[in-house]
């Protein structure tokens, strides 16, 4: 059956147990289909996303499937691949009774045989379902709409069925409880109690004559989810619940964990799963003695050690008379024999016959001449309208509105950054930075003129701002970082310090960020932060009297108007105006509070809020666009306003300017080389080109062949690559790099320096701050910071309870977020645990609108992970849980252009890759790593290690196997290092996917042409092809012959410019020192003076 399917201020135009079981009657009987329930939300999960492709194919095996027996024990019901199937207990040929766009899973007879419940998706988010057994029928139970529930079971009498129910609070792992709900419907009842917001609890089973409830429960200590638990240890628990007392007690805890428990037929012995070593074992209990045995060792690896939401292994059941258990492993359904603890297969043959939308793909253009500069930070307006200052590629910058051309204010070779407007506009102070002298606050003429230090003591400055009278300045002192380094922050708070220069700075609050005067110049407002709230206060500029204004859970930023009178803020990327009451409490405030005026006025986002001078009207960004609202537009009661106010504001005057990329000069030619151009198509060798020639000039290859065939230019500068093998640079597509804090940029970041040294050339970071990472992003294009090419998602969309949670309650919400991420820079977004699959549908029906990619955090959950293949996503980031990729899964990847990313170094499921390197090799002992990262870093992961049984223990080799079974299916696999021992990490990721068995160019392809094919980036990066650009690494030793001769990596050459890979000082024909790290910069003892010779004897 088919499932049911701006422009100048104040001035201008932009303006839920107590259980009493009844007598059991037929289901069927209790319930008809509900044909009456109000639609909850308009949005159809069958619709279509976009372009589709059909999968079709016959399957005899699959992925974590859940299976269930009907009360006479005569037929089977399974789920697979979000459909449901039955067929006989003896196997065959299985009948589909679901089938669609919508996930069903979890199948569950009712105790007379009338029904199934499962759970689907269809609703838009995971509900109990109900269904006839030959799936007619339909009607939902629950309406959950952002607390999901799974894993139902049956109470005995069939009234109720019992499910874990899913909180999130900030992070978006989440917890359990275990919930009822009536076969009718309704909000259900909460029977357990979660503990905290990162431990599980789930899996419900109930006693056959119903009084007791038994389920799993993560025991280990602390509230912090952790991954890379000892399971060897005990991580779960089976407790039981008496369900008219509420007294629970621990029935089974040992080593190895206790999961999975389902009572038998008449209640004597429980069946729970476990893990010994490393198998995965079928045991029973008996509720009598306390006495377990292992019955069946054929399961596959359970989910102790990841996050497993919909269970930590999948459902089972008794046969009715208790003798046998039907359950999945190994890809099959099996029946094992309790009495002789044997198990047989039951065979089935399955048709899969879904509908797979294309991946969201786009092509890039990378490496222009110019550039637009999107990222402008720290903008401000002075006070009568005239001028907007801001930050962008590091330096200050003024234009004249709103026609005029953006200029730079200064010609200094500092970092500047945070400018701020003296109430004249004649005077402009701002923070600089530089590697060597650190922070300095100054002032400047709006002109350019009579700029001067304001503070000279190093630092790590920030959020300077004028008093009413310019006679003071008010400023932010933070501590130092891990990429600028540590020292020089001993003094954080919040400071002021005359113009005059008549005292020195002087602290007045120890914490406060964003201080700046109130109108009489003798308080001072910060922003700061008390139990999980942001709050609005003010002092007295010796740090007393100190009244909090405002508080809001919600809120990033908070400013008051300069009269006093007025109060913006933004909360979850819109922003607001309110009044300012004075009531003498704390106001809480909020986009819905309703004490005194709120008005929300950006249709999008709202970066940099800052008032006109008049407090008549709010300005502010997002990216180059500059927005202003004024008061009257958006409060009807003022003087002036008109009858109803404005619609938010959602279009804005671009201040932005472009900038020429950084494209060096002149040829390079790299003569006698083996070159493997990992070219898309190119065979099993790679493309290898023994004894080849590559000429690159400026910035693009435009020959590469055999050195008989290639004519190098007489003014080339030639490379002797003799011996050596060249390959395109490495494209690492999950790369965390790391970013400065407080909102102050280095000149020099070791993660960035750190993976280009070891070859990596292009990274794209799936989860950074927004403002730092696309500012680095620009720079590295500018030439004014070395690094690899640069691209990010920035912010998550982020689906938990935080201050960044991005809410996706329809497609506009969606097309709103990834609108202000591509106007900053982005060209892809990672949708991080958004748990509603309506809302991941309509992310991607934006992303497909607006030409934008979905990379989503895969999150270890497989049901997810399967439905983000079937919508359409970019790709899948991070491991699939499931220990195996049987045929199902392999060719649901292999018949799609979803990508998959599988982060081998922080794998699910068991000790991450990273591990293996850390016991297996000296990391600490690596140079080149210790050139570009520091030893804080490296000592504390490498010198102390983990020593594992075997490599048996190190579940990074499973998942690379089934990367490579989704490759041989057709499926994209590529390279993502996650951040995990910058730039050494993408080795590791390489030379684990040869463990899972790829072939040494297979590898080498998902490290380069791969990548740049999953991020539409294969036009001109990922293999060594004329007209490409010259991204290219030079290897002292050949990888076909080890791939760890990656490792030899002596040149890298990045965008056409050459660089020593053992120092990253540019050579060729453009030589040049890089800048020194921080604690290149510290100071080193004086080397031992030389020991002084003996006088000579006398005489001699």
């Amino acid at each position: 059956m088919t499932k049911p399917t701006a422009i100048l201020p104040s001035a201008v135009i932009l303006s839920a147990v107590i259980l009493l079981f009844p007598p059991v009657v037929t289901l069927s009987e209790q319930v008809e289909q509900d044909t009456t329930r109000e639609e909850q939300d308009t949005w159809d999960i069958e619709q279509s996303l976009g372009p589709t492709v059909p999968l079709s194919f016959e399957t005899d095996e699959g992925t974590w499937m859940n299976v269930d027996l009907d009360p006479a024990g005569a037929t089977v019901v399974f789920d697979l691949l979000g459909d449901l199937y039955t067929m006989p207990i003896a196997g065959g040929t299985a009948t589909r009774i679901s089938s669609g766009q919508s996930f069903d899973m979890q199948p569950r007879f009712s105790p007379d045989g009338s029904a199934i419940t499962f759970i689907s998706d269809r609703s838009g988010a995971f509900n109990i379902w109900l269904m006839d057994p030959d799936g007619s029928n339909l009607r939902q139970v629950s309406e959950e709409s952002n607390r999901e529930v799974n894993s139902p079971s049956w109470s005995p009498d069939g009234q109720y069925i019992f499910v874990r129910k899913h909180f999130v609070d900030e992070r978006s792992l989440g917890a359990g409880e275990v919930w009822m709900y009536h076969v009718t419907g309704g909000s259900g009842l909460q029977v357990t109690e979660r503990d905290g917001f990162q431990k599980d609890q789930g899996e419900p089973a109930i006693s056959p004559d119903g009084r007791y409830l038994y389920y799993s429960r993560n025991v280990w200590p602390g509230q912090t989810f952790e991954y890379d638990k000892n399971v060897y240890e005990t991580i779960y628990a089976i407790l039981r619940r008496d369900l008219a007392t509420g007294e629970e007690r621990t029935i089974v805890r040992r080593p190895g964990g206790s999961i999975t428990p389902r009572p038998s037929p008449n209640g004597t012995q429980l069946a729970f799963i476990r893990r010994v070593r490393d198998n995965t074992v079928l045991f029973l209990h008996d509720l009598s003695t306390g006495e377990d045995w292992p019955i069946f060792d054929g399961l596959d690896r359970d989910m102790q050690e990841a996050w497993a939401i919909h269970g930590v292994y999948t459902q089972y059941d008794w046969t009715p008379d208790g003798s046998g258990i039907v359950i999945w492993g190994q890809g099959k359904i099996w029946l094992v024999d309790v009495a002789t603890a044997t198990a047989e297969i039951i065979p089935f043959v399955a048709q899969v016959d879904q509908t797979i939308h294309e991946a969201l793909r786009f092509e890039q253009q990378v490496g222009p001449s110019r550039f637009d500069v999107k990222m402008l930070r720290d903008v401000t307006t002075s006070d009568r309208g005239r001028f907007v200052a801001y930050t962008a590629l590091g330096k200050l910058y003024l234009k004249e509105l709103p026609f005029e051309p953006a200029r730079r204010l200064t010609r200094d070779d500092r970092i500047e950054f945070a400018p701020a407007f003296s109430r004249d506009g004649q005077w402009i102070v701002y923070a600089t930075w530089t590697d060597s002298a650190r922070g300095r606050i100054r002032m400047i003429r709006a002109d350019g003129s009579g700029a001067r230090d304001l503070v000279t003591t190093p630092g790590h400055y920030s959020e300077p701002s004028f008093s009413p009278d310019r006679q003071w300045v008010t400023y932010q002192s933070t501590g130092g970082d891990n990429v600028r380094g540590p020292t020089h922050g001993e003094n954080p708070g919040v400071f002021i310090v005359p113009v005059d220069g008549s005292e020195e700075p002087r602290r007045v609050r120890t914490t406060g960020s964003d201080p700046m005067f109130d109108s009489t110049g003798s308080r001072i407002f910060v922003n700061d932060f008390s139990d999980g709230s942001r709050r609005l206060v003010s002092f007295d500029l010796d740090g007393t009297d100190e009244i909090v204004h405002f508080e809001s859970e919600n809120a990033t930023a908070i400013v008051p108007s300069p009269d006093g009178q007025w109060v913006a803020f933004t909360e979850r990327y819109r922003a607001y105006i309110a009044s300012f009451p004075r009531s003498g409490r704390t106001v809480t405030l909020g986009p819905n509070v309703d004490g005194f005026p709120v008005e929300r006025v950006s249709d999008n986002a709202g970066l940099y809020l800052h008032w006109s001078g008049d407090s008549r009207s709010l300005l502010w960004t997002l990216g180059p666009e500059y927005f202003t609202r004024e008061l009257t537009e958006t409060f009807t009661f003022r003087p002036g306003a008109p009858a109803a106010a404005a619609e938010p504001e959602a279009n804005g005057i671009s201040i932005g300017f472009t900038q020429s990329s950084d494209i060096p000069t002149g040829t390079v030619a790299f003569v006698g080389a083996r070159i493997l151009t990992l070219a898309a198509e190119s065979d099993e060798s790679g493309g290898l080109i023994e004894d080849g020639t590559i000429v690159v000039t400026a910035n693009t290859i435009t020959a590469v062949g055999p050195s008989t065939q290639v004519t190098v230019p007489p003014d080339a500068h030639r490379v002797d690559a003799a011996g050596k093998t060249i390959i395109p640079g490495f494209i690492d597509v999950h790369a965390h790099v790391s970013g400065e804090g407080a909102g102050i940029v280095g000149e020099a970041s070791w993660p960035l320096m750190a993976n280009l040294a070891f070859g990596v050339t292009t990274s794209h970071d799936p989860s950074n701050n927004t403002t730092m990472v696309f500012t680095n992003s620009e720079m590295i294009s500018a030439g004014l910071k070395l690094g690899p090419r640069l691209f990010s998602t920035g912010t998550i969309l982020y689906g938990a309870e935080s201050t960044n949670k991005a809410i996706v309650d329809d497609y506009d919400d969606a097309e709103r977020h990834l609108a202000r991420m591509k106007a900053v820079g982005a060209f892809s977004v990672k949708s991080y645990n958004q748990r509603r699959r309506d809302a991941r549908q309509m992310i991607i029906q934006a992303g497909r609108n607006l030409e934008m990619m979905v990379v989503p955090e895969g999150g270890s959950l497989i049901y997810y992970n399967m439905t983000m293949v079937l919508d359409g996503h970019t790709g899948v980031e991070h491991a699939l849980p499931v220990p195996v990729v049987y045929n199902d899964l392999a060719q649901l990847f292999g018949q799609s252009s979803t990508g998959y990313t599988p982060t081998l170094v922080v794998g699910y499921g068991g000790l991450g890759g990273e591990n293996y390197w850390y016991e297996r090799t000296n990391v600490w002992e690596n140079e080149r790593l210790l050139t570009f990262v520091p030893r804080d870093v490296v000592d504390p992961l490498s010198r102390r290690r983990i020593i594992a049984a075997g490599d048996e223990d190190y579940n990074h080799i499973r998942i690379s196997r089934g990367a490579k079974a989704i490759q041989d299916a057709g499926g994209l696999v590529t390279l993502g290092a996650h951040g995990q021992m910058q730039g050494l990490g993408a080795h590791w990721e390489l030379w684990m996917l040869e463990q899972g068995g790829m072939t040494q160019v297979e590898a080498l392809k998902a490290a380069t042409i791969n990548g740049a094919r999953y991020l539409g980036l294969d036009d001109a990066l990922g293999s060594v092809e004329v007209g490409k650009l010259a991204d290219l690494l030079v290897l002292d030793e050949d990888p076909l012959e080890d791939l760890r001769n990656t490792e030899s990596l002596s040149m890298v050459m990045l965008n056409g410019r050459l660089y020593d890979a053992l120092t990253l000082n540019e050579i060729g024909n453009h030589p040049a020192e890089r800048p020194l790290l921080y604690w290149e910069r510290l100071p080193s003892p004086a080397p031992p003076a030389a020991p002084v010779a003996p006088p000579p004897a006398n005489g001699n």
